[in-house]
C-alpha cells in the first residue's frame, strides 16, 4: 500500500489508468503533470471530479455536498 507506483506512462497503476480517463485534464490531457491532483470518486465509485494540485481542500469540500445523496 505504501509503496512507490506509476500514474503515467505505460506502466501507470490500473487506479490511476481509470482515474485519469474518467476524468481528463482541463486541458483534454490525461496526464498527471505533478503531485497533488486529487480526484473524487462519488458513493457509487464514479469518479466525478480532478482537481488540480492548487485547489485547497476547502473548495473541493464545496463540491462534496451534490455528491453525498
Amino acid at each position: 500500500m505504501f509503496s512507490k507506483i506509476e500514474v503515467n506512462g505505460d506502466n501507470a497503476c490500473d487506479l490511476y489508468q481509470w482515474l485519469k480517463a474518467e476524468q481528463p485534464g482541463a486541458d483534454g490531457k490525461t496526464d498527471i503533470p505533478w503531485n497533488f491532483t486529487k480526484f473524487l470518486v462519488d458513493g457509487t465509485g464514479r469518479a466525478v471530479a480532478r482537481f488540480e494540485p492548487t485547489v485547497t481542500p476547502e473548495e473541493i469540500a464545496e463540491q462534496l455536498a451534490s455528491h453525498l445523496k
